[in-house]
């Protein structure tokens, strides 16, 4: 199978090919943002102090939380391509006035909390439409493989974009790493704009009536399987995706190391979710015992990476953290995409991306101050209990609704799903 054909083959369409080429050079920017935001609070605002960064990820991702229901709301009856045109323009004026701030010398921490908190509130609304967006571009049948290549460009843009921010740092200063960010914005807008509307999917709009914000709630609710992953991402979102702390405070604090090797740390992390992504682009779909064997993955490459005694070793271990904590992330989204109705999917996304990016607010404070009082080691442990934790309720769920076993046959680890009958016709059973 030829790569056009098999990892790559979303991309046979012209409207996902411009939509791609426009979010990887965005993606970019974002994550020398992110990067050069967290570094600019621990060593340039602060003396390395982790609860600073974590206030900073609280109002960026507490938006997200806050604004439930109305996000989902907009995504579902909104035109999203509309909307992200004025969203992500939106975003790109912010980043330009940090960063002229920052080039300057002016900003202070307290300018730093109030961008995060309005970029926050910008991408609330941004975020479900994009994650749903990928659902306009293709086909039904290739959507799992857009939703894969689409966290691909994302964590493509997580590799690379550390890294600049890291080398934008050392040559000319944090604030350029912003201005970057904002010209970076007008790719999307440009690649919205060239976009065939007439070959488009979109979705049904649903009807407009008394409750349908509540409705994804109520959808949600009726749903053990979504209420479930729900918990997972909740439990890994609060605690164990807090990769800015994690990284910062183990590269300041830890290993002593300057603004380029710590943007490495980060690359070495995006390296591993860019190996994930492509991984998930080339499955036909996910499976829900695919996503629990991420997320134990994640637990058990958190806790190594706590122990690794060196930064070379640490990097290792956080490619193998960055490929389970791609493998949840891109499993629970595209089983709570295609197993939901397409007139509720900006709901419902909008109501994971709430509780992943809305935990922030409480979790990032909470391993920040870890990090302070027992040491950047203590805090990945928070991270690591995460991923166990939430692989158990994912193990709940699987024994209770989906007939789950795990047996020994031949020599070999069996686990199967599904009724009793699927093991009994089992031509390997002994």
């Amino acid at each position: 199978m030829s790569l056009i054909t098999g990892t790559f083959r979303s991309l046979r369409t012209h409207n996902f090919r411009v939509w791609s080429a426009g979010a990887i050079v965005s993606n970019i920017g974002t994550w020398m943002q992110r990067t050069a935001q967290d570094w600019l609070v621990l060593t340039q605002l602060t003396h390395n102090n982790a609860t600073a960064v974590g206030v900073v990820m609280a109002l960026q991702f507490g938006p997200q939380l806050l604004m439930l229901p109305w996000t989902g709301f907009v995504a579902d009856h909104m035109d999203r391509r509309k909307l992200m045109i004025i969203t992500q323009g939106l975003m790109g004026v912010q980043a330009l006035s940090l960063g002229l701030l920052t080039v300057f010398g002016v900003v202070q921490l307290w300018e730093v909390y109030v961008f995060a908190f309005f970029f926050g509130c910008t991408s609330a609304f941004d975020a479900p439409a994009r994650q749903v967006f990928v659902n306009d571009l293709v086909h039904e049948k290739d959507v799992p493989n857009a939703v894969g290549l689409n966290s691909t460009s994302f964590n493509a843009g997580r590799m690379i974009g550390p890294a600049a921010a890291g080398l934008t740092i050392a040559a000319v200063g944090t604030g350029w790493a912003f201005l970057f960010n904002g010209l970076s914005f007008m790719a999307v807008v440009i690649s919205l704009f060239f976009l065939r509307v007439h070959e488009m999917h979109p979705a049904e709009r649903p009807e407009r009536k008394s409750g349908a914000l509540a409705d994804g709630f109520r959808y949600v609710a009726k749903r053990p399987d979504l209420v479930a992953m729900l918990a997972m991402v909740a439990l890994v979102g609060t605690f164990g995706f807090n990769f800015a702390i994690f990284i910062a405070t183990m590269a300041v604090s830890v290993f002593h190391v300057g603004a380029g090797k710590y943007g490495l740390l980060s690359s070495a992390m995006a390296l591993g979710t860019l190996s994930g992504a492509l991984l998930a682009a080339n499955r036909e779909k996910p499976t829900f015992t695919l996503l629990v064997g991420g997320t134990l993955m994640f637990g058990l490459a958190c806790a190594a990476a706590a122990l690794m005694p060196g930064y070379w070793l640490f990097a290792g271990t956080l490619v193998l953290g960055g490929i389970a904590a791609m493998t949840f992330a891109n499993s629970s989204n595209t089983l709570m995409q295609l197993t939901t109705e397409p007139a509720m999917r900006g709901r419902v996304m909008a109501i994971r991306l709430a509780i992943m990016m809305g935990g922030t607010p409480i979790g990032a404070p909470i391993v920040g101050w870890v990090a302070d009082h027992f040491g950047p080691r203590y805090s990945m442990g928070v991270a690591a209990l995460s991923g166990v934790l939430a692989a158990g309720v994912g193990l709940y769920y699987l024994s209770k609704h989906e007939n789950f076993r795990v047996y020994l046959r031949s020599g070999r680890l069996r686990v199967i799903t599904g009724p009793e009958e699927d093991e009994a016709s089992d031509p390997l059973r002994s």
